[in-house]
């Protein structure tokens, strides 16, 4: 069976390669019967159109990529801990540039590199891709942004609340934050600890913000000793929650950064022997397997991190066929708020 090429979809329908590419890519500048005519010659060849063929018709390359960190992804995947939130991400923008016809291609950058905006600048050259989705924490970083404007690429900041460049796709940290600290307050927890989040990542300060003006909220004092600092790692998780249930008077529920935290904290309480939620009660971020899979199972925020990615291809798709014109706006997608067995009135 011969390959069939643009050339010979070209040659049956009796058009140029150049309107071919515009059928498949599905513009606007071609009549219906030529359309029709076209779309005949690819259904009797069976033809497949690769990306060179498609850009022909135009500048468009069908390509985003996304820029995640390097260092604490490659960290993941040498602990064997896996990457569930870049898993998710991956999940629903390939889903979503499936629909469009576009590929999807992950890179990952070091934000402590010297070589940050050389590393970045090679990317965007020797591919030329339509849209760029930056994760946390590139979606803050000052280099990776400058280089885009450069490069004059369309871009969508996932998870950012940070005001700046570039459209944004987000949920609610410091809501989703304030939200379970109300839920532990609500059910009597008067001393409620806080293993805070890496530095690196600006949810960390917003889920801090939240947490302290729920408390604010329902009348409770806020105690510094008992906000202890986490970097979203198990092991940061241990050292902070042997520093909270170490004390005399530990808290009697505590709120962790995210789930790895939160397993680390679970592991502690039981070499301490104490009971969740009967001794304390604990609540997360983020909604992963291991927490709904752990005993108890964990009460947590769920990310919408698919759906977020989602709407990121979205909106640069959108912008790729508005030659590059993207909106700066700050799009806020819900989170969900999972109360299960790890929360109780405290005794």
């Amino acid at each position: 069976m011969r390959n069939v090429t643009i050339v010979h979809v070209a040659e049956k329908a009796r058009v140029s390669v150049k309107t071919v590419s515009r059928v498949v890519n599905n513009e606007p500048t071609v009549t219906p019967a030529l359309r029709e005519r076209v779309q005949a010659a690819i259904d009797q060849l069976g033809y497949a159109p690769n990306i060179a063929a498609r850009r022909l018709g135009g500048s468009r390359s069908f390509l985003i990529v996304a820029f995640n960190d390097r260092k604490l992804t490659l960290e993941n995947w040498a602990s064997d801990r896996g990457n569930n939130w870049i898993d998710r991400m991956q999940y629903g923008a390939m889903l979503r540039c499936d629909v469009h016809g576009y590929h999807l291609l992950c890179e990952l950058i070091d934000l402590e590199s010297e070589q940050l905006a050389r590393r970045v600048q090679h990317v965007l050259s020797s591919l030329r891709p339509d849209g760029v989705i930056l994760t946390p924490p590139n979606c803050e970083d000052p280099t990776v942004l400058e280089a885009l404007k450069r490069a004059q690429i369309p871009f969508v900041r996932m998870g950012s609340a940070a005001a700046g460049p570039g459209a944004r796709v987000r949920m609610d940290d410091q809501a989703a934050a304030r939200q379970l600290t109300e839920h532990l307050a609500g059910q009597g927890h008067r001393r409620i600890g806080f293993v805070t989040g890496s530095a690196r990542f600006l949810a960390s300060r917003a889920r801090e913000d939240g947490y302290r003006a729920a408390l604010c909220a329902v009348g409770l004092p806020v105690d510094e000793t008992l906000l202890v600092p986490g970097d979203f790692t198990f092991e940061g998780g241990i050292a902070a929650a042997g520093t909270l249930l170490s004390r005399p008077d530990r808290p009697t529920a505590i709120l962790a950064g995210n789930d790895e935290t939160a397993l680390a904290v679970m592991h502690v309480a039981r070499r301490l022997e104490i009971a969740i939620p009967g001794d304390l009660s604990l609540a997360t971020f983020d909604d992963t397997p291991s927490v709904r899979l752990s005993l108890p199972p964990l009460t947590t925020v769920r990310q919408p991190v698919a759906e977020m990615a989602a709407q990121a291809v979205d909106l640069l798709v959108a912008a790729a066929a508005k030659d590059g014109k993207l909106s700066r706006a700050d799009h806020l997608l819900p989170f969900e708020l999972a109360l299960r067995d790890s929360t109780a009135p405290p005794r």
